[in-house]
Order: C-alpha cells, then structure tokens, then sequence
C-alpha cells in the first residue's frame, strides 16, 4: 500500500491515472444548442419560401 499500489489513491497520484480511488476533476462542457425538430424545420422551410 503504498506508491506502487496503483489502487489507492497515493498510487493513482504517483502513476497519474484516474479512476475510483482517484475520481479525475470534472470538465466544464461546452452546451450546444438544441437541434430544431423535423416539424420546426418544415415550418421555418415553408415561410422562407412563401417571401420568396
């Protein structure tokens, strides 16, 4: 138990890995807008081509 015991969390810090003893730090992710839904796109479609 010990640096050479890479299932505790001394061991994952000296090898520098992650996992259950060693839970890596969270990334802040990108939010993507959401994709229009087949039913809004037809709608948005249709009244581009009527001002047309």
């Amino acid at each position: 138990m010990g640096k050479g015991d890479i299932r505790t969390r001394r061991g994952k810090i000296w090898k520098g890995t992650f996992g259950k003893s060693r839970p890596a730090r969270k990334q802040n992710k990108k939010q993507f807008p959401v994709a229009r839904t087949s039913a809004a796109s037809a709608e948005a479609s249709a009244g581009a081509s009527q001002q047309a």
